[in-house]
């Protein structure tokens, strides 16, 4: 009888343990792992973009506009990086903002002509007066014909008072008489003309000497 109740208990053993185990394909090895999709799938409307390049190529940049009021012969830069050695030169001369002096044709005459001999009545390189300067110069620069002495050209433009003085406009003087001398003005009270002294030079208004022989001035361009 004992030994009956220990079979039944030992056949109740191996019943729950059968049971309970699950078999797999091949032995007693774990479980495969679980396999991922061989295509995986993004979710949609997302993508990725590499980051973009805010830098500037300074190479390719395009120039500053200058803006700038347009005087004939203007080609100079406005831009002080790209000025000309020609324009310092001038611009220290007469006072004024090296990127203001953009006119080519007025720099590349005036350092032409600068230090030419004064001779009354001359008209070329070995001397020159005062209206044949002034002459020469606006037809050159400006293509605005003047006549040969300086009191017909005090005839010509319009009069202008001494505080309205552009690049370009005439000044004139009693030297010896009456309307003797007259010159180009520039800029900040310089002109330049070819004076008895020193022949083609830049001088100012402000001088004694001139400020005290100014007559008026005229605008003809």
């Amino acid at each position: 009888m004992k030994n009956f109740f220990y079979l039944i208990v030992l056949l109740g053993l191996l019943t729950s343990c059968t049971a309970t185990r699950k078999s797999y394909p091949g032995s007693n090895s774990a479980p495969p792992p679980k396999q991922l999709p061989r295509d995986p799938k993004f979710l949609d409307n997302i993508s990725i973009k590499p980051e973009e390049d805010n830098r500037v190529a300074v190479g390719n940049s395009a120039p500053l506009s200058e803006s700038v009021r347009y005087v004939p012969g203007m080609v100079f830069s406005t831009n002080i990086e790209k000025c000309n050695p020609l324009q310092f030169k001038y611009a220290i001369m007469i006072d004024e903002p090296v990127e203001k002096l953009t006119n080519e044709r007025l720099v590349s005459f005036l350092e032409s002509w600068f230090g030419t001999p004064y001779k009354y009545g001359g008209e070329g390189r070995l001397g020159i007066d005062c209206s044949a300067f002034s002459a020469m110069l606006m037809d050159t620069v400006y293509g605005v014909a003047l006549p040969r002495t300086a009191a017909s050209q005090f005839e010509m433009g319009m009069r202008i008072r001494k505080e309205q003085l552009e690049q370009g406009d005439l000044v004139f003087f009693n030297t010896t008489g009456g309307i003797s001398h007259v010159g180009i003005y520039l800029a900040n009270d310089k002109f330049v003309h070819a004076g008895s002294s020193n022949g083609v030079t830049i001088s100012d208004l402000e001088d004694p000497y001139y400020k005290r022989r100014f007559i008026g001035a005229s605008r003809v361009k």
